[in-house]
């Protein structure tokens, strides 16, 4: 087994792994920025991005389920969820588990408004460059998988 093949030791590991959070940190804010200065042209905060992004992604939710998933409270979720209906972004849908907790959907002007948002962000990335392999993403992923794992699940309320 070579060096790079071996896991690292705990203390090793620890401040590596400290490095991987000093650089997330700044990505995570100036990935924001940019989201911001990028959704501005649709009209749309991030909060409001976020929402049609879940909802593009994973079809009708709820609002606690859309809250949920990304770890914020019900009341901002719902806001945002207000916000994009008065936009005619999202609309209500009858909810067969829950009556008093509608499904949130996609209304067409929020799928043609998230799917602008969404490529103009892939072409942002695609300007990483080829120099990065599968191999190195994947390991990527891994890694920040595992750390929101050990970080929970995070309850907000």
């Amino acid at each position: 087994m070579n060096e790079t093949d071996r896991g690292l030791a705990s203390e090793e590991l620890t401040e590596r792994l400290t490095e991987v959070f000093d650089l997330v940190g700044p990505l995570y804010r100036r990935t924001q920025r940019k989201v911001e200065q990028d959704v501005s042209v649709e009209g749309l905060s991030v909060g409001v991005r976020a929402v049609l992004n879940l909802l593009h992604e994973h079809g009708p939710m709820t609002v606690p389920q859309m809250a949920r998933a990304q770890t914020l409270s019900r009341q901002f979720v719902q806001r945002m969820v207000n916000d994009a209906t008065t936009r005619g972004l999202v609309e209500p849908a009858p909810n067969p588990a829950h009556k008093r907790s509608p499904l949130i959907r996609l209304a067409e002007q929020g799928r043609t408004a998230i799917t602008a948002v969404l490529d103009r962000e892939r072409a942002v990335l695609r300007q990483v460059g080829g120099d990065l392999t599968d191999t190195e993403v994947d390991a990527c992923l891994r890694v920040l998988s595992r750390l929101l794992e050990l970080m929970g699940n995070g309850d907000v309320d």
